[in-house]
């Protein structure tokens, strides 16, 4: 995977993330000052927003298996060409990331999804340091 680039624009889920059934379009917005960190907005009956990191940049050495069938869906010869992004949880005992459940995007044509992966190896709430 690459370094953080800073995409922005419209993002399409090729299915909905889980809990958000009702939305596949959003909007991709870097937050200004804060490579690497990223706003997604949801429209539609209800608006949500979600935050999201590069985890290039705040998880490094992060490698998250992804298979063939989900890199084909998002038109991406190889995880290198995409970009993978974790869900961010701040609260005030600190921040976390999402590593179970990251989110894939091919930037070029803003497909996305979020692949929720078995097994214990990667945490739910992965402390930022």
């Amino acid at each position: 995977m690459s370094m953080s680039t800073q995409v922005a624009g419209s993002v399409t889920f090729t299915a909905p993330m889980p809990g958000l059934e009702a939305l596949t379009d959003f909007t991709l917005r870097p937050i200004p000052d804060a490579q690497g960190l990223y706003s997604l907005e949801g429209s539609g009956s209800f608006t949500i927003r979600l935050f999201l990191a590069d985890a290039a940049l705040f998880v490094p050495g992060y490698a998250p298996p992804f298979t063939r069938g989900t890199l084909s869906d998002l038109e991406l010869d190889s995880v290198q060409s995409g970009q993978v992004l974790v869900v961010v949880n701040p609260t005030e005992a600190g921040t976390t990331v999402n590593l179970m459940a990251p989110v894939v995007l091919n930037p070029r044509t803003g497909a996305c999804t979020q692949v929720v992966l078995d097994g214990r190896e990667f945490p739910l709430r992965h402390r930022l340091v």
